[in-house]
């Protein structure tokens, strides 16, 4: 059979791929993409911190869906050091050797059980400080509270577990190892439903330990915290044998829930518990734990117990200690008083106090986590991209923003090309979907918990409540709410219809006049089974806030291609859809799906109204099972698609290409999947993404989108090769893709993606015009590829310009980015410039071609470069603005050259003197050397010499001349008259420069090399 270009044939391929699965793709043909973190850069949840006595600029946290991160500078900058490492995300525990600051120990999952805790792997270590992770075992624990390392021998650590936070198992209590995480022995345990919440150390008696255990468990609905298993013990044999305190004198009766305890540094008799107990609080033991009184019961300390309940004795004062809540608390009078210590965020989970110095701490909290060093009066801050997000939305700003609704947080929204930095609220709150309106960027539809529900216009700063139920239903049971709205309940507009709003209880709901009114258009279409809609929280405390609220519509997709087809999930396992507007709705669960899945989402195929993708999850009820379906007949049958995904990696989002059918995007509890054939077959699509739960997706223009639970946004930039790769792509020698369009001025530059079967040792790429001109080129080599042993340290101006562009020549794919720039201005060494650069005009609209060479062969492919439609200039501006822009370019070229021209005869010129050794040589040097940098001085400011600099020391022609380009291509318009009136000002100029250069050439430098040649010297050649 002939074989065809894989370009022609992308359509006709992927069509027969989906006809049959096959074998997952070869991953080099991906290989070369990358994700791109845009932030928001705002801390998310941590619940573990730690610090080093040895080192005080060092700390580490552990983010919850984030994974470790480290400071080296007492909390000014933080950097991730896990990625790629560390097979789970949501980080519990973290302990600093005392003997040994490079010894780390981790441990996985979230013991703090709100309603989407994070579960993990186990423990891991590091002996470098983080460069490296290994794996240390416990990985069925899957949540670890407690870490405590022997201050003296590291090899000695006791873990804390909790345990499966979803259903009974034995891998919970107490452990120890002895040979650094080689093996480890359970050395406290009470049943298969009771796990290690604390667990504290003696701090001048190792052999000395408290641990409390507590009885605790989760389900979609409900939390139970507290039972017989919840108690406190002690162990004074290095955690051999231990002992239970719980029934010692002055301690509440059962039934207890979740303790936390501490060891005063100052007096080891002095030991303090916080108890979940119908009349708990803080209870404070002089006598090692033998006996106990309570000191302190106020509410704000043990309000929501099982989320907090963390108490930290002062290292020296026994008098003092912090205990942790919705704030920081402390208190220096043994717990008559508490104070407020004012930090940086609420709802805080960890304190690591020095032992050295106790005014110096680190704590975590919702927002991240904070360093002091005067016991709280001020703290570092928390800006690094940690941010846990429920969905990902876009908008169609130009470049389009990216949005989401950041738990303990606020909604955020984000430009697509920015660095994290800069970011807005939409209204809304923590936990909800956002409706960014597609026909006003500005107008935003944004929920919460609660069944909150608002409209902003951020254009006029007006924002309306238009709840669909204005009843709050916060502290009630699902079973006592008239309309059942879910933590992260749907907000979506039809996307047939921008005027038609929809969002959901256990009822689907819709507006067409801006939520002023709404109206119900389905049956409840739940299972409302009253077992699962009873009071969450007890056997002590209740907790009700609409992470709970259950039997509701968890997701709802109306058709992008039938306004008619909508389809909606229900978080216990129910799936109907309605093919005439919500008149009448069908029941159409896939009949393999166990019951009480949560229907996570469903996506309606850009491409097809009869075809659906479903994304379900039972992890909550201890299954972490992937359940993902699709259906091409309106749920009439189903077909199950899990083939590559793991096991236990349950799914979260789908999204379809909406440019191309059965390219799918799947988002899991640990990252990301992509499949060519129509879910037939996944595999992993994480590449250089680190390990994260993916809540949403989208497609947005040719850019993938994700929002993570943990990591904040990210983008992978141009996906349009994922829509050209063909199975049979891997037998050529050499592809080019198409490439995308791209908007001019907008975009991130032309993605140039290829593959090279073998790694090639040259490889051209060449930009042509629709006139078949070549106007840029770029030349990689297997030498260049290679890094040098000994690389020469980077110049000074180096810090002032971009590196130029890198041509990949690896196996595999290769993309290479022009940044639709043509080529730049003449450049020369040490060259500053104050606003302005040599960089190159950027390329008008039109048709354009690259051109690859490599291994003999020669491929090409057009692309277009559009005009942003939303501006005012028409695309003859835009040629314009490009001539003028190009004119300046040339005329810095032009000045630039007369400097090195100038520079050169100079050099020369020094030369020749020192070698004629002749006094009326010598004088002529000068004289000509002094007019040749007169007139330098006039093209360029030579005295610069930092960025600076030019504050101080004029700029001249070149610098002015540059600076004008910048003025002309600032946005997309046709250049001002003015700007025309001042280049021709400026060439004036320079052009009287070069005529005084040329006459010195002429003259002056005729002259003296009339005199070398007397002396038999070789002449100052003008090059």
């Amino acid at each position: 059979m002939k074989r065809l270009r894989p370009a022609i044939l992308t359509t006709v391929l992927f069509s027969l791929v989906i006809a049959a699965p096959q074998a997952q793709m070869d991953t080099s043909l991906f290989a070369g993409l990358r994700w791109r973190s845009i932030g928001p850069n705002r801390g998310g949840r941590s619940q573990a911190v730690a610090g080093s006595s040895a080192r005080p600029s060092e700390y580490y946290f552990g983010a919850t869906g984030g994974g470790v991160w480290k400071s080296t500078d007492g909390g000014l900058t933080w950097r991730p050091v896990s990625d790629k490492q560390i097979k789970t995300s949501s980080v519990g525990a973290i302990q600093i050797a005392p003997s040994n600051p490079d010894i780390v120990y981790v441990g996985m999952g979230e013991t703090e059980l709100r309603g989407n805790v994070i579960q993990g792997d186990g423990v891991y270590k590091t002996t470098d400080a983080g460069k490296t992770w290994t794996h240390v075992g416990l990985d069925k624990t899957q949540a670890i509270s407690r870490i405590r390392i022997h201050p003296t021998n590291p090899d000695v650590v006791f873990v804390a577990a909790l345990g499966n936070p979803y259903g009974p198992n034995p891998e919970r209590g107490v452990f120890r190892t002895k040979d650094g995480g080689k093996t480890w022995d359970r050395v406290l345990f009470r049943n298969d439903k009771t796990g290690a919440v604390d667990l504290v150390m003696d701090p001048k008696n190792p052999d000395v330990l408290y641990a409390s255990l507590w009885e605790v468990f989760r389900t979609p609905y409900s939390l139970s915290s507290g039972g017989p298993g919840s108690g406190l013990f002690k162990s004074t044999d290095g955690g051999t044998t231990w002992t239970e305190l719980s029934r010692n004198a002055g301690l509440p009766k059962p039934v207890w829930g979740k303790v936390g305890v501490s060891v005063s540094g100052g007096d080891s008799n002095r030991v303090y518990a916080i108890v979940e107990a119908k009349d708990g609080g803080i209870f404070m033991s002089d006598d090692a734990g033998a006996s106990w009184k309570l000191v302190n019961d106020d509410r704000r300390i043990r309000q929501r117990a099982f989320y907090y309940s963390r108490i930290y004795a002062d290292p020296a004062a026994k008098d003092t200690f912090y205990v942790l809540n919705t704030s920081v608390y402390r208190s220096v009078d043994a717990g008559k008083t508490l104070t407020n210590v004012p930090a940086p965020h609420g709802d805080n989970h960890d304190l690591w106090i020095a032992p050295n110095d106790p005014k110096r701490m680190i704590n975590s909290n919702d927002g991240g986590a904070n360093v002091t060093i005067n016991s709280g009066e001020t703290w570092s801050g928390q800006r690094y991209p940690t941010a846990q997000f429920y969905n990902v939305f876009t908008t169609n700003h130009i470049p389009y923003h990216v949005c989401g609704a950041q738990q303990d947080n606020s909604t955020a929204c984000v430009p697509s090309n920015g660095n994290g930095e800069d970011l807005y609220d939409v209204g809304g709150g923590e936990s909800g979907y956002i409706a960014p309106d597609p026909r006003d960027a500005d107008v935003f539809y944004a929920g919460s918990y609660g069944g909150l529900l608002t409209r902003t216009n951020r254009r006029t700063g007006e924002q309306r409540a238009i709840n669909v139920w204005p009843d709050n239903p916060m502290g009630h049971n699902s079973g006592d709410m008239t309309e059942r709205f879910q933590w992260t309940y749907p907000i979506v507009i039809a996307p047939t219809d921008p005027k038609t709003l929809y969002v959901t209880s256990q009822h689907v709901w819709k507006s067409t006049n801006e939520g002023q009114s709404w109206q119900r258009i389905s049956q409840d279409l739940s299972r409302h089974d009253p077992s699962t809609m009873g009071d969450s929280g007890g056997p002590i405390t209740l907790d009700q806030t609409g992470v709970e609220t259950y039997a509701v519509v968890f997701a709802l997709a109306p058709s992008p291609v039938d306004g008619n087809v909508i389809w909606a999930g229900s978080d216990d396992g129910l799936v109907h859809v309605t093919q005439d507007g919500g008149k009448k709705w069908t029941k159409i669960m896939p009949p393999d799906l166990p019951e009480f899945a949560r229907i996570s989402l469903i996506e309606a195929s850009p491409h097809d109204a009869a075809t659906a993708y479903l994304a379900a999850n039972r992890y909550q009820r201890s299954d972490r099972a992937p359940y993902v379906y699709r259906t091409h007949d309106y749920g009439k049958t189903w077909t199950k698609i899990v083939a590559g995904v793991r096991p236990d990696d349950f799914a979260r989002v789908i999204e379809e290409d909406p440019k191309h059918k059965g390219l799918l995007f799947l988002g899991t509890e640990t990252g990301i999947y992509v499949s060519f054939d129509d879910g037939g077959v996944w595999q992993p699509f994480g590449l250089d993404l680190p390990v994260t739960p993916v809540h949403g997706i989208i497609v947005k223009n040719d850019d993938l989108v994700i929002g993570t639970h943990g990591r904040s946004f990210y983008v992978m930039d141009n996906i349009n090769v994922l829509r050209q790769i063909a199975r049979n792509t891997t037998d050529e020698a050499v592809v080019l893709f198409k490439p995308g369009d791209v908007m001019r001025s907008y975009s991130r530059g032309v993605a140039i993606d290829y593959y090279l079967k073998q790694a090639a040792d040259k490889l051209t790429i060449e930009i042509l015009d629709a006139q078949d001109k070549v106007i840029r080129t770029f030349t990689g080599t297997a030498e260049a590829a290679t890094p040098a042993a000994n690389p020469a340290p980077p110049s000074p101006e180096d810090f002032f310009r971009p590196p130029p562009p890198r041509v990949a020549v690896k196996q595999g794919l290769n993309r290479f980015v022009w940044d639709t720039r043509y080529s730049d201005a003449k450049d020369f060494p040490g060259l500053i410039m104050w606003a302005g650069s040599v960089r190159g005009p950027a390329a008008p609209p039109g048709q354009y071609q690259v051109r690859l060479t490599a291994a003999g062969q020669t491929k090409t492919q057009p692309f277009t470069i559009v005009r942003n439609p939303k501006i005012s200039a028409t695309d003859a501006d835009l040629i314009e603005q490009f001539t003028l822009a190009s004119q300046i370019n040339a005329k810095v070229t032009t000045a630039n050259e007369a400097v090195l021209r100038a520079r050169s005869i100079k050099e020369q010129v020094a030369d020749r003197s020192t070698k004629a050794n002749d006094t009326k040589i010598k004088t002529a040097a000068e004289g000509l050397t002094g007019r040749l940098t007169d007139v330098e001085g006039e093209i360029y400011q030579y005295r610069n010499r930092s960025s600076q600099d030019p504050l101080n020391f004029p700029i001249k022609l070149n610098n002015k001349l540059a600076a004008l380009k910048g003025i002309v291509e600032v946005g997309d318009y046709k250049p001002t008259d003015q700007s025309y009136e001042v280049f021709k000002d400026l060439s004036a100029q320079l052009d009287k420069q070069l005529m005084r250069l040329d006459g010195i050439v002429k003259d002056d430098l005729v002259t003296f090399n009339q005199q070398l040649k007397k002396k038999k010297i070789e002449p100052v050649v003008v090059k």
